[in-house]
């Protein structure tokens, strides 16, 4: 049976582009820099012939067994750290032991929405904050920001971005995003918008095992807490244990008397083909 969800399309950008995906595999061009990455929903054949698709690539991840692996450089100038931009904001890329370049392209739906409704005197939390281009945009619009990651090196990076976006005073919170909620919600604390794009499975600041399946409904219960009144919440997940029905009935039970909006989330490519890229949620007022 086909999804009833609506599908949202995340928009590329100048610095950006999903440029062909299939055969287990996406070609992506950041800046002048085009990377060749696995990924599991690109399972249909690709739009042009992986020949073309190597002549064009600087570099391409090959994958270990586990869920790390070693970029390889298939031109020489090929460069180890780069930077691109989203408007005002500058983002600084790079290689290491995982497939991620530092950005995960398809929440540049979120930046928008997050240039579209928060205001410089809002409070402004992201949850599971990876290397900071929500922070970014959310410290670019005025808001009071909190970034909440539980790996110091990812805020190093994250803190790397707000100094190339010539940003200051984002507040970095090396925690466990769940573990930080629930202790705003305990001291009564709130915000205007909460972002999470929560991982499937991970290891807290100190090795903590993470899995959102265990973890989901106690999320929401934290976050309906601190979501102010006339807040708005955004989620994303890419976690496969995640139904898109459990998201809803969740949403409805702690959110009720408000706005709820859920879709798939897609880039689409070059050549017309559409990669999954999880589902996204987003919390509203109800319009008066």
């Amino acid at each position: 049976m086909m999804s009833q969800t609506p599908r949202a399309i995340a928009p590329s950008w100048p610095d950006y582009q999903l440029i062909d995906a299939g055969g287990g595999k996406k070609l992506e061009r950041w800046g002048k820099v085009i990377t060749i990455r696995p990924d599991v929903q690109a399972y249909f054949h690709s739009g042009k012939p992986f020949t073309e698709w190597k002549e064009l690539a600087h570099w391409e991840f090959i994958e270990n067994p586990g869920k790390t692996g070693r970029w390889k450089a298939l031109k020489k100038d090929a460069p180890t750290e780069w930077q691109i931009s989203y408007g005002r904001l500058k983002f600084v890329l790079g290689t290491s032991t995982f497939k991620h370049v530092g950005l995960f392209p398809e929440q540049a739906i979120n930046w928008a929405h997050i240039d579209a409704h928060v205001a410089s005197d809002d409070k402004f939390l992201n949850l599971f904050a990876y290397t900071g281009a929500a922070s970014c945009m959310a410290r670019l619009k005025g808001a009071d920001t909190f970034h909440i990651d539980s790996s110091k090196s990812i805020l190093n990076w994250a803190n790397q971005n707000m100094d190339a976006s010539r940003l200051l005073n984002i507040h970095w919170v090396l925690e466990d995003a769940l573990k930080f909620a629930e202790r705003e919600a305990r001291r009564g604390h709130q915000y205007n918008y909460i972002l999470m794009d929560p991982p499937a499975w991970g290891n807290g600041v100190k090795g903590e095992k993470w899995k959102l399946e265990d973890k989901i409904d106690q999320l929401f219960a934290a976050c309906a807490q601190i979501l102010s009144p006339n807040g708005r919440l955004t989620l994303n997940t890419y976690s496969p244990s995640i139904e898109s029905n459990l998201l809803t009935e969740l949403s409805e039970m702690y959110f009720e008397g408000r706005s709820t909006e859920h879709s798939e989330l897609y880039l689409e490519s070059q050549t017309e083909k559409t990669l999954y890229c999880g589902e996204l949620l987003r919390i509203a007022p109800l319009k008066s």
